[in-house]
């Protein structure tokens, strides 16, 4: 009997079907289930729950008769649906939580991953007996094991990282970089389908949702993530490089490739994203600097986090190095940006409340920055950055926040807290201009939350930072400050209300 091949809402390019050891077997009928248990355990972001949907669906509809397409509450109940006892087949899931599910069941095979670059043997095989699982250390390793932007045995531009080009603060009086504007794709039957579906889950099934569902965004099949990648490559990752830092309230998607969610999705194959980048790059159509900092987000950090969600363990989600237990407030939970007055957050937070996404930047240096100088728990914070960015999902979030964000794992994965005061925003961005606050103010009516926050948080935790060469000057600094109490009066008085 042919095994019937299950595929979850995040593998749904063409690789996840690929036959042979060790993968399905050619032709094998496909399962995919629906289960709305899944939106009745979090609040999820409605537009991202609209695009995993439509993705599904647009499968599905893809994979016509080979596909039984099951709604059911749960996945179990889904299964038993649609297979009966029939044997099953599936690729790694990329949650533990359904990886545990998948292992656990009768007749169900475990297939090894895909949609990665390397098997989880090669990671651990690297990663075994260091101290440290240093991100740059990873990157070379898989740029030479992979042929990846080398020149011989030397890298592309003579430079592993091209880090230092790519820093540059947005161009002064300008309201937008003036790139060519990114894919957007037609929203189809399937996705007015979707909407009403939302609409009725919401009105009769108590099921919650944040954020708002405008035109669909993002990549929903195949056709529209390579259409996305190709205009991508062809018009835009030559301006990546630069300014790939900086932030512009007029322009929140800059020169990014908003590639993520359909990597994500499993809509692309991360392979075929850096082969054409690279393609681009020996062509002489993008510089190297382009083309290395964006195979660094995709071969080096997007494929290191993956490892090292499986690589810590389940422990990993409970550290709390900086013993930060306060809760999130509900204005940041219900994405309220017109509640803050701080025009940065309240720029960013408008953009995750209309699109489910914004930029690495905003997402490390404001939104998580915020967390880690209020001492937000990074359980929660995980959890919202998970329901609230269409291309959240547990092994993306918890490494990023736990780790790179929050610093709760205590620099397993970073040298240092991520942290700023409003100076770098200033510097890196134009939200400051017109802002209730000024950046440069740690004191008095005027003072900007990010620097009183950031002072506040230095004192807090003085004695860890004093002990690491990277953040000992942070500490030489608050010891120069001659208004320090003032500094902490007022980082209290903003406290958890909207800034």
């Amino acid at each position: 009997m042919t095994a019937w091949h299950w595929l979850f809402g995040d593998q749904l390019g063409p690789h996840f079907l690929t036959p042979g050891e060790p993968g399905p077997a050619a032709g094998a009928p496909v399962v995919m289930i629906e289960a709305r248990s899944v939106f009745r355990r979090r609040r999820f972001h409605r537009a991202k729950a609209h695009l995993v949907l439509s993705a599904m669906r647009h499968r599905a509809a893809e994979l016509g008769d080979r596909a039984c397409y099951v709604r059911a509450e749960t996945y179990t109940e889904g299964l038993r649906q649609a297979v009966g006892g029939a044997p099953v087949t599936v690729h790694h899931p990329t949650s533990r939580a359904a990886y545990d599910l998948v292992a656990s069941m009768d007749g169900v095979r475990v297939l090894p991953a895909r949609g990665f670059l390397l098997p989880g043997a090669a990671f651990r095989s690297w990663a075994g007996g260091r101290e440290r699982l240093r991100h740059e250390d990873f990157y070379r390793w898989m740029r030479r094991e992979l042929d990846l932007l080398m020149d011989g045995d030397r890298p592309a531009g003579g430079r592993w990282n091209h880090d230092q080009d790519n820093r540059e603060p947005p161009p002064s009086g300008l309201r937008t970089l003036g790139v060519p504007t990114p894919y957007r794709p037609r929203e189809s039957d399937i996705d007015e389908e979707v909407r009403a579906d939302l609409d009725r889950w919401e009105r009769d099934e108590g099921i919650r949702f944040v954020g708002r569902d405008g035109p669909r965004a993002f990549p929903a099949s195949r056709r529209e993530a390579l259409a996305a990648l190709h205009r991508f490559v062809d018009h835009r990752l030559a301006g990546f490089g630069p300014h790939e830092d900086a932030v512009l309230a007029g322009d929140p998607v800059m020169s990014h490739s908003l590639l993520s969610s359909s990597l994500n999705l499993g809509l692309l194959d991360p392979a075929e994203v850096v082969a054409a980048a690279e393609d681009a790059w020996r062509a002489g159509r993008v510089p190297v600097q382009s083309a290395e900092g964006f195979v660094r987000q995709v071969a080096g950090w997007r494929e290191y986090v993956w490892h090292a969600y499986w690589y810590f363990g389940e422990e990993y989600r409970h550290r709390n190095a900086l013993r930060h237990r306060a809760p999130l407030p509900e204005w940041f939970l219900e994405l309220d940006a017109d509640a803050v007055a701080a025009r940065c957050l309240s720029t960013v937070l408008a953009q995750v409340r209309d699109t489910g996404w914004t930029h690495h930047i905003p997402r490390l240096m404001l939104l998580g920055s915020y967390a880690l100088q209020r001492g937000w728990d990074p359980r929660a914070v995980t959890d919202w950055f998970h329901r609230c960015f269409v291309d959240g999902y547990d092994w993306v979030m918890l490494p990023n926040v736990i780790g790179m964000s929050q610093y709760a794992d205590g620099g397993m994965m970073t040298t240092k807290p991520y942290t700023s005061a409003g100076a770098y925003i200033h510097r890196m961005s134009d939200l400051c201009e017109g802002c209730a606050y000024r950046p440069a103010d740690r004191t008095g009516d005027r003072a900007c939350p990010y620097t009183t926050g950031y002072w506040s948080f230095v004192h807090r935790h003085r004695t860890r930072l004093a002990a690491n060469p990277r953040t000992a000057r942070a500490v030489t600094g608050l010891d120069r400050l001659q208004d320090i109490e003032q500094v902490l009066r007022a980082g209290r008085r903003q406290g958890g209300s909207p800034p």
